[in-house]
């Protein structure tokens, strides 16, 4: 018996006016992920990579279709909603890291945590961990600008792990790192996610991501194509 998608996305269009013109974004987007599955999302600067996963995680709101995480629609939620879900359900990895420079290491993962009034000492064993699993359990104590991007990116790996969410949004993670660290970055992913069981949707312009992906999804000029089936030249249907 097949488990229920974690993310059902349908029929989705995403407009935007700029001056007399209007940008079509995102063409009737239509897909889902199944849960614990890790899928690289590529397509060129402008293809709608970006759109798309701010659609999927409430950070913009679609024109038209619906969008399901975990059996919430993302769609219908007001701003206190959303919020709720980035807290509980959806987390962001960016490709600037997003830590927060005068916090340290441990501090910044823990930052999730105390939003989620966690227990002191439960907070303490979670940080603690998630540092292990990211390999920088001796770097808890260093801020932001005394750590090298790698050990950055992972740490915004592991404060987006903190609050144990069912999806992982990462856009270009490893945009900002060499090629060998940016393997290290990408290897990690991959362990996180069946370590964590999460479920991943990562934008990526790296082949070596998209080998390790369960599944590559194509995007061009807001249209979706998924190699998964061995069709990539096809679009994903609709609705079943």
């Amino acid at each position: 018996m097949n488990s229920e998608p974690l993310l059902r996305v349908r029929d989705v269009h995403r407009r935007f006016r700029t001056g007399p013109s209007v940008v079509h974004a995102l063409r009737g987007v239509s897909f889902d992920v199944a849960p614990g599955a890790m899928v690289a999302l590529v397509g060129r600067s402008g293809s709608g990579k970006t759109t798309l996963l701010n659609t999927i995680g409430g950070l913009d709101r679609p024109d038209s279709g619906t969008v399901h995480v975990d059996g919430t629609d993302v769609t219908a939620l007001d701003e206190d909603g959303l919020s709720r879900l980035r807290r509980e359900k959806v987390s962001y990895i960016f490709q600037s890291f997003g830590l927060i420079p005068v916090l340290s290491a441990a501090e910044n993962v823990a930052a999730p945590l105390r939003l989620a009034r966690m227990a002191p000492t439960e907070r303490e064993q979670r940080v603690a961990l998630l540092l292990d699993l990211v390999g920088l359990a001796d770097h808890a104590r260093q801020r932001p600008a005394e750590l090298s991007g790698g050990q950055q990116q992972r740490v915004a790996i592991a404060r987006a792990l903190a609050a144990s969410p069912r999806l992982l949004v990462a856009d270009e993670p490893t945009g900002q790192l060499d090629a060998e660290t940016g393997l290290s970055v990408m290897a990690l992913l991959r362990g996180v996610v069946e370590s964590e069981g999460v479920t991943a949707l990562v934008s990526t312009h790296d082949p070596v991501m998209m080998a390790l992906a369960d599944r590559v999804l194509r995007i061009h000029d807001g249209q979706l194509h998924d190699e998964a089936a061995g069709r990539p030249d096809e679009p994903v249907p609709g609705a079943e």
